[in-house]
């Protein structure tokens, strides 16, 4: 048994494909990147599956020739979370391009002020001096 090459490149192009999109800031691209990447993890299931055989039902022929119907419980699985996830992405685009007109991921001010507290290597005023401090003792609790 040799899987399917073409299969399993097409899996790989789906899967790189959906993790650029998914890095991009539009909503509406994050949503195609979850899609594609999806469907690309569904064409893997597949290949992973192995050559297609008689359908796996009891009875109906010799059990070694039989399909492993766990992939494709898989795949129907898979395709419902995918739905899910991309109508959740879809209601947050559609949802912020009715707040701002646009559907781009904005930056976190709270980020912004970490980040520039870390450049500028001050202390958080929510720091307490002290508290954890590593008083150099080994102590074993028993």
């Amino acid at each position: 048994m040799s899987p399917n090459i073409t299969l399993a490149l097409v899996a790989g192009c789906l899967v790189a494909c959906g993790v650029y999109l998914l890095t991009e800031r539009s909503l509406s691209r994050i949503l195609m990147g979850v899609i594609v990447l999806g469907n690309g993890v569904n064409v893997l299931f597949l290949v992973a599956a192995g050559p297609a055989g008689i359908p796996a039902i009891l009875g109906s022929g010799d059990k070694f020739l039989m399909t492993d119907p766990l992939p494709q419980a898989m795949v129907l699985t898979a395709i419902v979370i995918n739905m899910a996830v991309g109508a959740f992405v879809m209601t947050m685009a559609y949802r912020s391009f009715q707040l701002f007109g646009h559907d781009e991921v904005q930056d976190d001010r709270e980020d912004a002020r970490i980040r520039a507290l870390a450049e500028k290597d001050r202390v958080s005023s929510t720091y307490e001096e002290g508290r954890f401090q590593d008083t150099g003792e080994n102590v074993v609790s028993e």
